[in-house]
């Protein structure tokens, strides 16, 4: 199915297919194609609507029955680490951040193997190969970078992998406003160092030296146990309604499982704002 706005990217609806984070429920997207010369422009337009972004694609949920995936960003200038937080912080001293370009390794997907076969052995990427792992990694038209943390040597929370062990890896986008973790992944063996957790608070911190002001950090699921982390983080904005807002007590949202009506894609689409092409 397909639904246009004139002289603007056409988008699409996929069919229904199992939910990934709520038992019993089909999810349904909504996307557009990410390419040409004002992909940025309109990856940054359409991310501060709640879209994500996959290779070429953006995409936002748009089920017949449910709103429960909100896109969920921290306000950088706000946020405040937890005392679990600023102890997850010094247990992992010993990791090194390196930047590089979006180009894939056979370290990091032999990582990525070892995450998906632990953490997500039913998930949709259980079967991605090396050159389907090269693609989510290498197909990008906008600013991408990988982001790796290595041992280098201080025993990362107290748990020996060696000098240069290759510990994390994130997957970031970045926009005119903020970061944009696109799929982050994860040594599984190590439990205690929470490196999950420990991914967006760097990037909190990479973004507060760069002046962006958002750490986007995909969907959060009220009553998904899978996204609960999420809401662990101070000064977090969900997008509902069309807008913007702290989450606050993150049990006020569960009733948006159960929503009333949704509206109709020909209605949501409309109500995108796009940014001005020169033409």
């Amino acid at each position: 199915m397909r639904h246009t706005v004139p002289h603007a990217p056409q988008f699409y609806v996929t069919a229904p297919q199992p939910c990934p984070y709520l038992h019993g429920r089909a999810e349904r997207k909504l996307f557009t194609a990410l390419q040409g010369e004002n992909a940025a422009e309109l990856n940054n337009a359409l991310s501060r609507q709640g879209f994500r972004r996959s290779q070429n694609v953006l995409y936002r949920p748009s089920c017949e029955s449910c709103v429960a995936c909100m896109s969920a960003r921290i306000r950088v200038a706000d946020f405040q680490p937890s005392r679990t937080q600023r102890r997850l912080q010094k247990r992992n001293a010993g990791l090194r951040r390196l930047a590089t370009s979006a180009w894939a390794t056979e370290e990091q997907y032999d990582l990525f193997r070892s995450y998906l076969d632990q953490r997500h052995a039913d998930g949709g990427m259980a079967d991605m190969d090396i050159f389907e792992f090269a693609a989510m990694v290498e197909e990008t038209p906008i600013k991408t970078r990988v982001i790796e943390y290595r041992c280098d040597g201080r025993d990362p929370a107290k748990l020996v992998k060696g000098d240069d062990h290759l510990a994390a890896v994130c997957l970031t986008d970045v926009l005119d406003d903020g970061l944009s973790l696109v799929y982050s992944f994860y040594d599984p063996t190590l439990h205690a160092a929470s490196l999950g957790t420990y991914v967006i608070l760097d990037h909190i911190e990479i973004a507060r030296a760069a002046g962006l002001p958002y750490i986007y950090l995909g969907y959060w699921v009220p009553g998904s146990r899978k996204m609960e982390y999420k809401a662990r983080f101070s000064a977090l904005e969900i997008y509902k309604g069309g807008v913007w807002q702290d989450i606050g007590d993150p049990a006020d949202h569960v009733d948006e499982a159960h929503p009333l009506s949704v509206d109709p894609i020909v209605e949501q689409v409309a109500r995108i704002a796009l940014p001005q092409f020169d033409r």
